[in-house]
Protein backbone atom coordinates (compact mmCIF):
# COMPACT_ATOMS: atom_id res chain seq x y z
CA UNK A 1 0.00 0.00 0.00
CA UNK A 2 1.67 3.63 -1.41
CA UNK A 3 2.81 5.78 1.73
CA UNK A 4 -0.18 8.46 2.76
CA UNK A 5 0.48 11.86 1.90
CA UNK A 6 -1.42 14.58 3.36
CA UNK A 7 0.94 18.15 3.33
CA UNK A 8 -0.29 20.20 5.42
CA UNK A 9 -3.08 18.47 7.12
CA UNK A 10 -3.04 18.20 11.26
CA UNK A 11 -5.45 16.66 14.22
CA UNK A 12 -9.21 15.89 13.43
CA UNK A 13 -8.53 16.84 9.44
CA UNK A 14 -5.44 14.79 9.53
CA UNK A 15 -7.49 11.63 11.32
CA UNK A 16 -10.75 12.09 9.09
CA UNK A 17 -8.15 12.24 5.68
CA UNK A 18 -5.96 9.06 7.53
CA UNK A 19 -9.46 6.87 7.95
CA UNK A 20 -10.27 7.06 4.82
CA UNK A 21 -6.67 6.19 3.34
CA UNK A 22 -6.52 9.48 1.44
CA UNK A 23 -3.75 11.20 -0.22
CA UNK A 24 -2.96 14.73 -1.84
CA UNK A 25 -4.60 14.25 -5.13
CA UNK A 26 -6.79 11.51 -4.35
CA UNK A 27 -10.74 11.67 -5.85
CA UNK A 28 -12.29 11.86 -2.04
CA UNK A 29 -16.20 12.03 -1.33
CA UNK A 30 -17.39 14.12 1.77
CA UNK A 31 -20.90 14.39 3.57
CA UNK A 32 -21.47 16.74 5.46
CA UNK A 33 -24.91 17.87 7.05
CA UNK A 34 -26.94 16.55 4.42
CA UNK A 35 -25.00 17.87 1.42
CA UNK A 36 -21.97 15.82 -0.47
CA UNK A 37 -18.93 17.61 -1.93
CA UNK A 38 -16.65 15.34 -4.43
CA UNK A 39 -13.35 16.46 -5.94
CA UNK A 40 -9.69 15.92 -5.77
CA UNK A 41 -8.01 16.14 -2.30
CA UNK A 42 -5.75 19.30 -2.68
CA UNK A 43 -2.42 20.25 0.06
CA UNK A 44 -2.91 22.76 2.39
CA UNK A 45 -0.56 25.55 2.25
CA UNK A 46 -1.53 26.95 5.11
CA UNK A 47 -2.10 24.93 8.80
CA UNK A 48 -3.97 27.60 11.01
CA UNK A 49 -6.38 24.88 11.87
CA UNK A 50 -7.09 20.97 11.81
CA UNK A 51 -10.49 21.64 10.70
CA UNK A 52 -10.82 22.18 7.07
CA UNK A 53 -10.46 19.77 3.77
CA UNK A 54 -9.82 20.96 0.70
CA UNK A 55 -11.13 19.80 -2.65
CA UNK A 56 -10.98 21.09 -6.17
CA UNK A 57 -14.48 20.28 -7.53
CA UNK A 58 -15.02 19.44 -11.30
CA UNK A 59 -15.90 22.91 -12.51
CA UNK A 60 -12.37 23.88 -11.33
CA UNK A 61 -12.83 25.98 -7.95
CA UNK A 62 -11.48 25.18 -4.54
CA UNK A 63 -13.64 25.07 -1.98
CA UNK A 64 -12.65 24.28 1.84
CA UNK A 65 -15.11 21.86 3.97
CA UNK A 66 -15.39 21.94 7.86
CA UNK A 67 -15.37 18.99 9.13
CA UNK A 68 -17.30 17.63 11.90
CA UNK A 69 -17.98 14.84 14.30
CA UNK A 70 -20.79 13.16 12.46
CA UNK A 71 -19.04 14.05 8.47
CA UNK A 72 -17.69 11.20 6.53
CA UNK A 73 -15.69 11.06 3.97
CA UNK A 74 -14.66 8.15 1.01
CA UNK A 75 -11.58 7.93 -1.08
CA UNK A 76 -13.35 7.14 -4.58
CA UNK A 77 -10.44 6.87 -6.66
CA UNK A 78 -6.84 8.23 -8.09
CA UNK A 79 -6.00 11.74 -9.21
CA UNK A 80 -3.31 13.22 -10.70
CA UNK A 81 -0.69 14.90 -8.00
CA UNK A 82 -1.03 18.88 -8.20
CA UNK A 83 2.75 19.86 -8.77
CA UNK A 84 4.31 22.88 -9.23
CA UNK A 85 7.98 23.01 -10.66
CA UNK A 86 9.36 26.19 -11.11
CA UNK A 87 12.35 26.68 -13.60
CA UNK A 88 15.46 28.71 -13.25
CA UNK A 89 16.08 32.10 -14.71
CA UNK A 90 15.18 32.06 -18.29
CA UNK A 91 18.49 31.63 -20.85
CA UNK A 92 19.05 34.73 -23.48
CA UNK A 93 17.84 33.83 -27.15
CA UNK A 94 19.31 35.12 -30.09
CA UNK A 95 17.13 36.87 -32.58
CA UNK A 96 14.47 37.85 -29.60
CA UNK A 97 14.19 41.29 -27.55
CA UNK A 98 15.15 41.73 -24.27
CA UNK A 99 11.93 42.09 -22.11
CA UNK A 100 11.72 42.42 -18.47
CA UNK A 101 8.80 41.21 -16.86
CA UNK A 102 8.21 43.55 -13.02
CA UNK A 103 5.80 41.73 -10.56
CA UNK A 104 4.35 43.84 -8.15
CA UNK A 105 2.00 41.14 -6.86
CA UNK A 106 -2.13 40.77 -7.75
CA UNK A 107 -3.95 37.58 -8.55
CA UNK A 108 -1.41 36.94 -11.85
CA UNK A 109 1.18 36.37 -9.14
CA UNK A 110 -1.03 34.68 -6.77
CA UNK A 111 -1.76 31.53 -5.38
CA UNK A 112 -4.25 30.18 -3.36
CA UNK A 113 -4.69 29.54 0.39
CA UNK A 114 -5.92 26.12 0.65
CA UNK A 115 -7.50 26.40 3.86
CA UNK A 116 -9.96 29.18 2.97
CA UNK A 117 -9.48 29.36 -0.77
CA UNK A 118 -8.62 33.16 -0.49
CA UNK A 119 -5.82 34.01 -2.71
CA UNK A 120 -2.45 34.74 -1.47
CA UNK A 121 -0.06 36.75 -3.40
CA UNK A 122 3.13 34.42 -3.73
CA UNK A 123 4.12 34.02 -6.86
CA UNK A 124 7.84 35.86 -8.37
CA UNK A 125 7.75 36.78 -12.05
CA UNK A 126 10.26 33.99 -12.53
CA UNK A 127 7.19 31.41 -11.69
CA UNK A 128 5.09 33.30 -14.16
CA UNK A 129 7.62 32.73 -16.92
CA UNK A 130 7.77 29.05 -15.38
CA UNK A 131 3.90 28.80 -15.54
CA UNK A 132 3.51 30.24 -19.75
CA UNK A 133 6.41 28.34 -21.28
CA UNK A 134 5.02 30.21 -24.77
CA UNK A 135 6.86 33.47 -23.18
CA UNK A 136 9.84 31.87 -24.40
CA UNK A 137 9.06 32.31 -28.24
CA UNK A 138 7.80 36.20 -27.43
CA UNK A 139 10.92 37.54 -25.97
CA UNK A 140 13.89 37.14 -24.27
CA UNK A 141 12.36 37.28 -20.64
CA UNK A 142 14.52 39.29 -17.31
CA UNK A 143 12.27 38.71 -14.60
CA UNK A 144 12.30 40.99 -11.47
CA UNK A 145 10.30 40.52 -8.02
CA UNK A 146 9.40 43.81 -6.81
CA UNK A 147 6.30 43.60 -4.62
CA UNK A 148 4.04 41.19 -3.16
CA UNK A 149 0.81 43.41 -2.72
CA UNK A 150 -2.90 43.43 -3.28
CA UNK A 151 -3.69 46.36 -5.60
CA UNK A 152 -5.50 47.79 -2.90
CA UNK A 153 -2.36 47.80 -0.57
CA UNK A 154 -0.51 49.70 -3.45
CA UNK A 155 0.39 53.26 -2.63
CA UNK A 156 1.65 56.33 -3.95
CA UNK A 157 5.25 55.24 -3.06
CA UNK A 158 5.04 52.09 -4.85
CA UNK A 159 4.32 54.04 -7.73
CA UNK A 160 7.71 56.00 -7.34
CA UNK A 161 9.54 52.00 -6.61
CA UNK A 162 8.12 51.05 -9.93
CA UNK A 163 9.18 54.27 -11.94
CA UNK A 164 12.42 53.60 -10.79
CA UNK A 165 12.63 50.20 -11.52
CA UNK A 166 11.49 50.59 -14.79
CA UNK A 167 13.86 53.56 -15.30
CA UNK A 168 16.90 51.29 -14.11
CA UNK A 169 15.95 48.48 -16.30
CA UNK A 170 14.95 50.95 -19.38
CA UNK A 171 18.98 52.03 -19.14
CA UNK A 172 20.32 48.09 -19.30
CA UNK A 173 18.69 48.67 -22.47
CA UNK A 174 15.45 46.61 -22.18
CA UNK A 175 12.97 46.74 -25.90
CA UNK A 176 10.19 46.81 -23.25
CA UNK A 177 8.61 46.74 -19.89
CA UNK A 178 5.62 44.50 -18.93
CA UNK A 179 4.58 45.14 -14.95
CA UNK A 180 2.40 42.33 -13.49
CA UNK A 181 -0.16 44.40 -11.23
CA UNK A 182 -3.45 43.95 -9.15
CA UNK A 183 -6.34 44.82 -11.08
CA UNK A 184 -8.72 47.07 -8.59
CA UNK A 185 -6.12 49.74 -8.84
CA UNK A 186 -4.18 49.08 -12.24
CA UNK A 187 -5.85 52.34 -13.66
CA UNK A 188 -4.25 55.15 -10.89
CA UNK A 189 -0.83 53.03 -11.16
CA UNK A 190 -1.14 53.27 -14.77
CA UNK A 191 -2.20 56.98 -15.31
CA UNK A 192 0.73 57.54 -12.26
CA UNK A 193 3.30 55.81 -14.42
CA UNK A 194 2.01 57.86 -17.89
CA UNK A 195 2.99 61.32 -15.66
CA UNK A 196 6.00 60.01 -13.73
CA UNK A 197 7.73 58.17 -16.80
CA UNK A 198 8.50 61.32 -19.50
CA UNK A 199 9.88 60.75 -22.95
CA UNK A 200 9.50 56.92 -22.98
CA UNK A 201 12.01 55.22 -25.53
CA UNK A 202 9.98 52.25 -25.15
CA UNK A 203 6.41 50.60 -24.15
CA UNK A 204 5.50 49.86 -20.19
CA UNK A 205 2.68 47.21 -20.14
CA UNK A 206 0.42 46.74 -17.44
CA UNK A 207 -0.90 43.34 -16.93
CA UNK A 208 -3.34 41.71 -14.20
CA UNK A 209 -5.85 38.59 -14.33
CA UNK A 210 -9.12 38.87 -13.57
CA UNK A 211 -8.99 34.91 -12.24
CA UNK A 212 -6.53 33.12 -10.37
CA UNK A 213 -4.19 30.50 -12.55
CA UNK A 214 -5.38 27.64 -10.77
CA UNK A 215 -9.35 27.98 -12.41
CA UNK A 216 -10.04 26.86 -16.14
CA UNK A 217 -11.00 30.12 -17.33
CA UNK A 218 -7.92 32.24 -15.96
CA UNK A 219 -6.85 34.94 -18.09
CA UNK A 220 -3.20 35.44 -16.67
CA UNK A 221 -1.39 33.44 -19.05
CA UNK A 222 -3.03 34.86 -22.37
CA UNK A 223 -3.37 38.30 -20.75
CA UNK A 224 0.51 37.97 -19.93
CA UNK A 225 1.39 36.68 -23.64
CA UNK A 226 -0.57 39.57 -25.11
CA UNK A 227 1.62 41.93 -22.78
CA UNK A 228 4.78 40.72 -23.20
CA UNK A 229 4.11 40.44 -26.96
CA UNK A 230 3.17 44.30 -26.90
CA UNK A 231 5.89 45.13 -25.26
CA UNK A 232 7.96 43.90 -27.60
CA UNK A 233 6.71 44.90 -31.30
CA UNK A 234 4.46 47.81 -30.57
CA UNK A 235 5.36 50.53 -32.57
CA UNK A 236 4.49 52.79 -29.43
CA UNK A 237 6.37 53.97 -26.56
CA UNK A 238 3.65 54.83 -23.93
CA UNK A 239 2.23 53.38 -20.81
CA UNK A 240 -0.50 50.67 -21.50
CA UNK A 241 -2.64 48.33 -19.76
CA UNK A 242 -3.43 45.02 -21.61
CA UNK A 243 -5.81 42.82 -20.94
CA UNK A 244 -9.05 40.71 -22.35
CA UNK A 245 -11.23 42.45 -24.90
CA UNK A 246 -13.71 40.22 -24.41
CA UNK A 247 -15.49 36.36 -23.56
CA UNK A 248 -13.15 34.59 -25.78
CA UNK A 249 -9.25 33.90 -25.38
CA UNK A 250 -8.84 35.20 -28.88
CA UNK A 251 -7.53 38.66 -28.22
CA UNK A 252 -5.66 41.07 -25.80
CA UNK A 253 -6.98 44.80 -25.46
CA UNK A 254 -4.51 47.50 -25.18
CA UNK A 255 -5.51 50.38 -23.65
CA UNK A 256 -3.84 53.97 -23.19
CA UNK A 257 -2.78 54.35 -19.55
CA UNK A 258 -4.91 57.37 -18.69
CA UNK A 259 -7.82 56.55 -20.41
CA UNK A 260 -8.77 52.86 -18.81
CA UNK A 261 -11.09 51.84 -16.11
CA UNK A 262 -12.03 48.72 -14.69
CA UNK A 263 -15.59 48.73 -15.61
CA UNK A 264 -16.43 44.85 -14.10
CA UNK A 265 -15.90 43.70 -11.02
CA UNK A 266 -15.12 40.51 -11.89
CA UNK A 267 -15.38 39.61 -15.86
CA UNK A 268 -12.51 38.84 -17.97
CA UNK A 269 -13.63 41.79 -19.79
CA UNK A 270 -13.29 44.07 -17.40
CA UNK A 271 -10.91 46.79 -18.66
CA UNK A 272 -12.54 49.64 -21.16
CA UNK A 273 -11.09 52.74 -22.71
CA UNK A 274 -13.27 55.71 -21.84
CA UNK A 275 -14.13 58.47 -24.23
CA UNK A 276 -11.08 57.20 -26.38
CA UNK A 277 -10.19 54.25 -28.87
CA UNK A 278 -7.89 51.26 -27.39
CA UNK A 279 -4.32 52.06 -28.66
CA UNK A 280 -4.02 48.61 -30.26
CA UNK A 281 -5.50 44.70 -29.99
CA UNK A 282 -3.36 42.09 -29.96
CA UNK A 283 -4.46 38.47 -31.69
CA UNK A 284 -3.39 35.90 -29.84
CA UNK A 285 -4.48 33.01 -32.48
CA UNK A 286 -2.62 34.95 -35.01
CA UNK A 287 0.39 36.44 -33.16
CA UNK A 288 -0.49 39.98 -34.68
CA UNK A 289 -0.86 43.58 -33.38
CA UNK A 290 -3.99 45.50 -35.18
CA UNK A 291 -2.95 49.60 -34.37
CA UNK A 292 -6.52 50.96 -33.09
CA UNK A 293 -5.58 54.97 -32.50
CA UNK A 294 -2.51 56.06 -34.88
CA UNK A 295 -2.10 59.03 -32.61
CA UNK A 296 0.64 57.85 -30.59
CA UNK A 297 4.24 58.17 -29.44
CA UNK A 298 6.46 56.42 -31.61
CA UNK A 299 8.89 54.16 -29.99
CA UNK A 300 12.40 55.41 -30.26
CA UNK A 301 15.16 53.56 -27.91
CA UNK A 302 17.31 56.04 -28.82
CA UNK A 303 15.00 59.06 -26.28
CA UNK A 304 16.32 59.43 -22.76
CA UNK A 305 14.10 59.14 -20.01
CA UNK A 306 13.17 61.70 -18.24
CA UNK A 307 11.77 60.13 -14.78
CA UNK A 308 9.92 62.49 -12.43
CA UNK A 309 8.50 61.16 -9.58
CA UNK A 310 8.15 63.64 -7.07
CA UNK A 311 4.23 63.47 -5.75
CA UNK A 312 2.21 65.98 -3.45
CA UNK A 313 -0.17 63.34 -1.72
CA UNK A 314 -2.22 66.03 0.14
CA UNK A 315 -5.13 66.05 -2.85
CA UNK A 316 -8.66 64.90 -2.17
CA UNK A 317 -10.95 63.19 -4.10
CA UNK A 318 -14.55 64.11 -3.39
CA UNK A 319 -17.73 62.04 -5.16
CA UNK A 320 -20.48 64.49 -4.72
CA UNK A 321 -23.74 62.91 -4.17
CA UNK A 322 -27.16 64.61 -3.11
CA UNK A 323 -27.94 65.99 0.23
CA UNK A 324 -23.38 66.00 0.87
CA UNK A 325 -22.70 68.21 3.60
CA UNK A 326 -19.84 70.83 3.06
CA UNK A 327 -17.74 68.95 5.93
CA UNK A 328 -15.35 67.02 3.45
CA UNK A 329 -14.19 70.23 2.24
CA UNK A 330 -13.74 72.13 5.48
CA UNK A 331 -12.13 68.97 6.36
CA UNK A 332 -9.67 68.92 3.54
CA UNK A 333 -9.04 72.74 3.80
CA UNK A 334 -8.03 72.36 7.68
CA UNK A 335 -6.02 69.20 7.31
CA UNK A 336 -4.03 71.50 4.54
CA UNK A 337 -4.63 69.59 1.34
CA UNK A 338 -3.15 71.17 -1.75
CA UNK A 339 -5.78 69.83 -4.11
CA UNK A 340 -9.21 68.76 -4.49
CA UNK A 341 -10.84 66.15 -7.26
CA UNK A 342 -14.89 66.83 -7.07
CA UNK A 343 -16.72 64.22 -9.14
CA UNK A 344 -19.59 66.04 -9.99
CA UNK A 345 -22.73 65.18 -11.29
CA UNK A 346 -23.63 65.29 -15.03
CA UNK A 347 -21.60 68.42 -17.09
CA UNK A 348 -20.28 69.11 -13.91
CA UNK A 349 -22.23 70.05 -10.95
CA UNK A 350 -22.67 70.05 -7.36
CA UNK A 351 -24.78 71.68 -5.03
CA UNK A 352 -25.27 75.00 -4.12
CA UNK A 353 -24.98 74.77 -1.18
CA UNK A 354 -21.16 73.62 -1.47
CA UNK A 355 -19.77 76.66 -3.11
CA UNK A 356 -19.35 78.47 0.13
CA UNK A 357 -16.87 75.89 0.94
CA UNK A 358 -15.29 75.84 -2.71
CA UNK A 359 -14.74 79.31 -2.65
CA UNK A 360 -13.42 79.07 0.87
CA UNK A 361 -10.82 75.96 -0.55
CA UNK A 362 -9.80 78.08 -3.28
CA UNK A 363 -9.38 81.36 -1.69
CA UNK A 364 -6.94 79.55 0.57
CA UNK A 365 -4.60 78.23 -2.31
CA UNK A 366 -6.43 74.94 -2.76
CA UNK A 367 -6.34 74.15 -6.88
CA UNK A 368 -10.05 72.74 -7.30
CA UNK A 369 -10.93 71.04 -10.54
CA UNK A 370 -14.34 69.20 -11.33
CA UNK A 371 -14.71 66.00 -13.67
CA UNK A 372 -17.80 64.02 -14.06
CA UNK A 373 -19.40 60.49 -11.98
CA UNK A 374 -20.65 59.64 -15.88
CA UNK A 375 -18.62 56.92 -17.58
CA UNK A 376 -18.85 58.37 -20.75
CA UNK A 377 -18.99 62.31 -22.42
CA UNK A 378 -16.89 65.32 -20.96
CA UNK A 379 -17.52 68.03 -18.55
CA UNK A 380 -19.14 71.54 -19.72
CA UNK A 381 -19.89 73.57 -17.16
CA UNK A 382 -20.78 76.41 -19.65
CA UNK A 383 -24.43 75.15 -20.29
CA UNK A 384 -25.96 75.66 -16.69
CA UNK A 385 -26.00 78.18 -14.26
CA UNK A 386 -24.38 76.31 -11.15
CA UNK A 387 -21.48 75.31 -13.48
CA UNK A 388 -21.39 78.65 -14.53
CA UNK A 389 -21.37 79.55 -10.63
CA UNK A 390 -18.60 77.36 -10.12
CA UNK A 391 -16.27 78.98 -13.08
CA UNK A 392 -16.56 81.65 -11.80
CA UNK A 393 -15.44 80.66 -8.15
CA UNK A 394 -12.52 79.42 -9.85
CA UNK A 395 -12.79 75.15 -10.31
CA UNK A 396 -10.97 74.17 -13.33
CA UNK A 397 -12.93 71.92 -15.26
CA UNK A 398 -11.12 68.62 -16.81
CA UNK A 399 -13.12 68.31 -19.84
CA UNK A 400 -13.34 64.20 -20.18
CA UNK A 401 -10.47 63.24 -17.81
CA UNK A 402 -11.03 60.20 -15.93
CA UNK A 403 -11.07 61.49 -11.91
CA UNK A 404 -8.85 58.28 -10.60
CA UNK A 405 -6.30 59.98 -13.30
CA UNK A 406 -7.25 63.75 -12.64
CA UNK A 407 -6.73 62.67 -8.88
CA UNK A 408 -3.00 61.31 -9.71
CA UNK A 409 -2.13 63.99 -12.33
CA UNK A 410 -2.52 66.65 -9.50
CA UNK A 411 -0.75 64.74 -7.37
CA UNK A 412 1.81 64.66 -10.55
CA UNK A 413 1.57 68.40 -11.02
CA UNK A 414 1.90 69.89 -7.15
CA UNK A 415 4.63 67.70 -6.96
CA UNK A 416 6.20 69.93 -9.69
CA UNK A 417 5.22 72.56 -8.72
CA UNK A 418 3.45 74.77 -5.81
CA UNK A 419 2.70 77.50 -8.27
CA UNK A 420 -0.72 77.74 -8.45
CA UNK A 421 -1.03 78.78 -11.84
CA UNK A 422 1.42 77.21 -12.94
CA UNK A 423 -0.30 74.13 -12.08
CA UNK A 424 -2.82 74.91 -13.11
CA UNK A 425 -1.74 75.62 -16.84
CA UNK A 426 0.03 71.95 -16.47
CA UNK A 427 -3.43 70.46 -15.41
CA UNK A 428 -4.97 71.55 -18.92
CA UNK A 429 -1.96 70.70 -20.71
CA UNK A 430 -2.41 67.42 -22.45
CA UNK A 431 0.51 65.17 -21.46
CA UNK A 432 -0.08 61.63 -21.83
CA UNK A 433 -3.43 61.78 -24.05
CA UNK A 434 -5.62 62.21 -20.51
CA UNK A 435 -8.08 64.32 -22.83
CA UNK A 436 -9.39 63.27 -25.65
CA UNK A 437 -9.76 66.19 -28.67
CA UNK A 438 -12.86 64.79 -28.86
CA UNK A 439 -15.04 62.15 -27.09
CA UNK A 440 -15.71 58.90 -29.23
CA UNK A 441 -18.54 57.33 -28.21
CA UNK A 442 -18.40 54.13 -26.95
CA UNK A 443 -20.44 52.07 -24.31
Amino acid sequence: MSTIELKGYSGEAYKFLSEAKASIGDMVRIEKDGEVYEGGLMPRSESGDDQHIVIKLRSGYNIGVKITPTSKIERTGTGAKPTFTSTSQPTSRKGLERIDIISTGGTIASRVDYRTGAVQPALSATDLYSAVPELSELADITAHILYSEFSENIAPRHWVGMAEKISEVISAGTAGVVVCHGTDTMAYTSAALSFMLRDLPVPVVLVGSQRSSDRPSSDAATNLMGAVAVASKAPFAEVAVAMHGDFSDKAVTIHRGTKVRKCHTSGRYAFRSVNSLPLAKYDLQNASLEILDQNYVQRDRNRKLDLRTSLEERVFLIKFYPGMSDGPIDWAIDQGYCGIVIEGTGLGHVSKNLQASIAKAIQSGILVVMTSQCVWGRVNMSVYTTGRDLISLGVIPLEDMLPETALVKMMWVLGQTKDPEAAKKILLKNLAGEFSQRTVLND
